[in-house]
């Protein structure tokens, strides 16, 4: 016998599935993880690094899109709140669809992304990393740089 998952249940534990993806990532690239237990401050995980005798903290923030999405919106990660933006802090995106992740430092994020001017979600930023064709999903060529960047959080 087969249980139906609710939706928001089966919404709830892609993303967090999708965090520990990111993370297992992180840790099969040699970084050294620390999960958070909540993410009130936008950080789903901090990585530790030491280099030359001296500590580096990164903030981590993933965000994920669901293979079960609109086709639209792969790689549109949407209304986005981006408090406090600094150098050590990086989103992590990943889209079922596309297969692909994006490595994107917050202060090139607010650079990159468009920020809403009206609405609901006024302030808060946008960004679409794939195109959606009738051939497929595909990675928005001028988002290549940031394409399992990963590389970047060792800058």
């Amino acid at each position: 016998m087969t249980t139906k998952v609710a939706s928001f249940r089966s919404t709830a534990s892609f993303g967090k599935r999708q965090e520990y993806m990111a993370v297992a990532e992180l840790l099969r690239l040699g970084h050294d993880v620390y999960m958070t237990l909540v993410d009130d401050q936008q950080i789903d995980c901090i990585i530790r690094q030491e280099k030359e005798g001296r500590l580096r903290y990164l903030d981590i923030q993933i965000k994920a899109r669901s293979k079960d999405c609109a086709k639209k919106n792969a790689g549109r990660f949407a209304a986005m709140e981006i408090r406090h933006p600094w150098k050590n802090f990086y989103y992590i995106f990943y889209s079922d669809q596309a297969k692909k992740y994006w490595v994107i430092p917050s202060l090139k994020l607010i650079e990159e992304a468009r920020r809403n001017r009206a609405g609901q979600n006024k302030g808060k930023y946008t960004i679409d990393l794939c195109n959606a064709t009738k051939k497929g999903i595909y990675p928005h060529p001028r988002f290549r740089k940031y394409e399992d960047a990963f590389d970047l959080l060792d800058s």
